[in-house]
């Protein structure tokens, strides 16, 4: 303790004894400061940002459109499910499905309504318009019938009737009765 004491009673003392009233010699002023990178370039770094930034939402937009769908004709759409359906067994499921893309067809492709239909509604429609033509209507009608027949009889053992080639020869028929209706239809010059 008595150490600290006089400690502290030199304190004084020494800071008298020290030099510090001497002024140190001053360093040389630095020169003007250059301009920075952001100084020098803004206006080119902002337009540049604004370039890159327009790119960007460019591609998103051509990136993200919606495409547009692909449009296929009724022929091509009958055509499609009725190549499904070759190879399969012929039964009552799949008389069904081969009738119903048939009547689906007819009403696409020659503008009837949409509806379902029975066999008998259907034939009436397709007798009263005159589009399609008396042997595509008898040949369609015919078509569905024996159809309901063969699906809604008794399971007994009866020859296949190859409804699905025969489905897609009434198309095939159906479309050369468009084409026919499309060349009438066609101003000459």
């Amino acid at each position: 303790m008595k150490r600290a004491i006089s400690m502290f009673f030199l304190l004084p003392v020494a800071s008298f004894a020290a030099d510090t009233n001497d002024l140190l010699g001053l360093a040389p002023a630095y020169g003007e400061l250059p301009p920075t990178f952001w100084e020098l370039h803004q206006s080119a770094i902002i337009v540049s940002g604004f370039a890159i930034l327009a790119v960007v939402v460019l591609s998103l937009l051509v990136m993200l459109r919606p495409k547009t769908p692909i449009v296929l004709s009724p022929g091509a759409i009958a055509r499609q499910a009725l190549s499904k359906l070759q190879g399969r067994p012929e039964d009552g499921k799949l008389l069904s499905e081969v009738s119903q893309i048939v009547r689906r067809y007819i009403c696409a492709a020659f503008g009837l309504p949409s509806a379902e239909m029975t066999t008998t509604e259907l034939s009436a429609i397709i007798t009263s318009d005159q589009k399609i033509g008396d042997e595509l209507v008898r040949a369609v009608s015919g078509f569905l019938r024996e159809c309901d027949e063969r699906k809604f009889s008794p399971s007994i053992a009866t020859p296949s009737s190859n409804a699905v080639a025969r489905a897609l020869d009434l198309v095939l028929r159906s479309e050369a009765r468009l084409a026919q209706l499309a060349a009438s239809n066609t101003p000459q010059r």
